[in-house]
């Protein structure tokens, strides 16, 4: 039964992320690239070089193949630094989005758009925060992205007293700057209007567990020992084990207390689940975290604001 139930999970997740990687691509190709938007991201990396090459050059180079050429090198350097962390799914959540945009170039080579519009900068600015955050989302909801910058921000922030969400805005921040001299300052700020919308529907609509940048998760349960070598060994993060009691029967328990970032949430319910389906859960929204792979402690040590990392 629970092998019945694992095989149908898997394929809802696949069709997550088939669906949320050619919705991505679809706003790429028909909203984000002929409106000349960079919200950050490898995806606006690639609608930058396309346009540079096609204004020096007089040549188009396909934008899917843009995206593959950046992504691939960031998802091995990825696998080289965090390990099996990023596994086939993120693997395969690059290659569908690139393989997606190919695909919506070719079919809407002149887009859908009258694009000579004045209107039409706003529809694509909202119909590519849109058509984003939902395929993003979508793929999030797996446990699984897109790969490019994400996986930048992480490298970035395991080095760096930076926090996780500090060096995702670095790395996009420094994306739509550079758009500003490549596209003009109000294509850049049409791009900041995107990547909000970007993580407002991720936040608030498509991943369920709020908008917080970790989650502190409290575990009861007899299999203590098989949910905590999950994740030590498959989500590559610690925890720790607090002897507890049960208040009505007096009965001695360990609780596993962990704390991991909010994108990992759904891998883990998903092995508590499947581990002991009568498992006790607490999951609570954690601003700080200050230590190995979070922000370093020295912040406090230094007297610095966290709340400002």
């Amino acid at each position: 039964m629970k092998k019945t139930s694992t095989n149908r999970q898997s394929v809802i997740d696949w069709i997550y992320i088939v669906l949320g990687t050619f919705l991505t691509g679809f706003g790429i190709s028909t909203f984000m690239n002929p409106a000349r938007l960079a919200p950050g991201g490898v995806s606006g990396l690639g609608t930058i070089l396309f346009h540079i090459i096609q204004d020096k050059t007089g040549r188009t180079m396909e934008l899917g193949l843009i995206i593959l050429f950046l992504s691939v090198p960031v998802y091995l350097l990825g696998v080289a630094v965090f390990g099996k962390e990023y596994g086939f799914r993120t693997l395969a959540g690059t290659l569908l989005l690139s393989l997606s945009t190919f695909l919506f170039d070719t079919l809407f080579p002149s887009g859908i758009l009258d694009y000579s519009k004045e209107s039409s900068l706003w529809l694509c600015t909202f119909f590519t925060g849109l058509t984003n955050g939902l395929g993003i989302g979508l793929v999030m909801r797996t446990g699984s992205n897109t790969g490019g910058t994400d996986i930048l921000a992480q490298i970035l922030s395991r080095f760096t007293p930076l926090g996780l969400g500090n060096a995702l805005l670095l790395v996009d921040g420094t994306i739509i700057l550079s758009s500003a001299f490549i596209f003009g300052i109000e294509n850049a700020l049409y791009s900041i209007i995107v990547s909000i919308m970007i993580s407002f529907i991720i936040d608030k609509v498509i991943v369920p567990f709020g908008t917080n940048y970790a989650k502190t998760v409290f575990i009861i349960s007899p299999e203590i020992k098989e949910i905590g070598d999950f994740i030590l060994k498959d989500m590559n993060r610690s925890g720790t084990i607090i002897s507890s009691k049960g208040l009505f029967s007096g009965e001695e328990k360990d609780m596993l207390m962990t704390v991991i970032p909010k994108k990992d949430l759904t891998r883990l319910s998903r092995c508590v689940k499947k581990v002991d389906p009568r498992a006790f859960l607490i999951i609570q929204d954690t601003y700080h975290v200050l230590g190995e792979g979070y922000q370093s402690i020295d912040l406090l040590a230094e007297n610095k604001d966290v709340s400002q990392s």
